[in-house]
């Protein structure tokens, strides 16, 4: 099988883990590290026997699939180039400025024939995969990310920056968008909101409780969704499920409590998003999380960051009234 030539554009500090894994995976070559700090790709580049570039176009011609791990306001027009060169992307989430942005994308890679996937990357961490195989009817879902407080990525809110995975996943499972959004949210120690709490209500029945704060005194990544007759709970972290299921017994009124892990495959996320980046583009099949999946989750995050500015609209008219 002839490898696929990847490059890695962006080579801070998720763009550097795309390429330690990349440089070991079977039948993929790591052909070029873009990035405009030449020296921190010329490092990245020795590391691991590659070659280093200050911009994309002197790099065309030696990749067929590239990997855009740079801040989301340089997403589109790199995204663009690469599409209309022919090149197949993998573009870190969120898949770009805008909801617009991210569908005109979507519509350029279709026009293309190009393979457009978007970071996702709690998508395929493998305690979700273990929940989407035993996933019915959600009825409700009760998900909470929360960071210590870190100066990266503070240029955007908290939703794009962390609930957005969260709200890729609601939308994943429950295939539809939501019919009411209720948001709170408040800036903490940036100009950004650091901490929203949102309830979105679908048209199915389904209601999903999200909250995501980066102010936290402890790291937590957990999702808890309940569907007929059983619980499950997910731990992102430690990369585990476990279900909680009622079953009737026999000659007694009293139920039964079930408690019993999910079977869950032991790998690395991004290993495995890369992977099935790299498959779909040997296949030429649709990717996990395509670009208006991607831009969905990106039109409710919008959606969110609206109601939050109303909720702290009428906050701030409340405290000027009693002021």
């Amino acid at each position: 099988m002839t490898a696929v030539r990847a490059a890695v554009i962006g080579a801070g500090s998720f763009g550097q883990n795309h390429i330690r894994i990349i440089d070991q995976l079977k039948d993929v070559t790591l052909a070029a590290i873009v990035d405009t700090d030449i020296e921190k790709a010329r490092q990245a580049a020795w590391q691991h026997r590659s070659q280093a570039f200050g911009n994309v176009e002197e790099a065309m011609g030696l990749f067929d699939a590239a990997i855009v791990a740079t801040p989301t306001v340089t997403h589109d027009r790199i995204a663009t180039r690469l599409l209309q060169a022919g090149i197949d992307v993998l573009v870190e989430k969120p898949i770009a400025e805008s909801a617009v942005l991210g569908e005109r994308l979507a519509r350029l890679a279709r026009e293309c024939g190009r393979v457009l996937q978007v970071g996702h990357l709690e998508r395929f961490n493998p305690a979700v995969i273990a929940l989407e195989k035993a996933l019915t009817i959600p009825l409700f879902f009760e998900v909470h990310r929360l960071s210590v407080f870190s100066p990266r990525s503070l240029d955007i809110d908290v939703v794009l920056d962390l609930m957005i995975h969260d709200l890729d996943i609601v939308l994943s499972f429950t295939k539809e968008l939501p019919a009411d959004i209720q948001a709170a949210g408040i800036s903490v120690l940036s100009p950004k909101v650091d901490i929203a709490n949102v309830r979105l209500s679908f048209s199915s029945g389904c209601v999903a409780n999200v909250t995501a704060s980066r102010v936290s005194t402890e790291k937590v990544r957990k999702l808890r969704l309940f569907q007929p007759g059983e619980y499950i709970s997910v731990d992102y972290q430690r990369r585990e499920a476990i279900r909680l299921a009622v079953k009737p017994v026999s000659h007694s009124p009293t139920p039964r409590v079930d408690f019993e892990p999910l079977t869950v495959q032991k790998d690395e996320p991004l290993k495995l998003e890369l992977e099935g980046f790299f498959d779909a583009v040997r296949s030429r099949t649709l990717a996990r999380v395509d670009a208006l999946q991607a831009s969905n989750a990106l039109r409710v995050a919008e959606s969110i960051l609206d109601k939050i500015k109303e909720h702290a609209d009428l906050v701030s008219e409340t405290l000027r009234q009693k002021a």
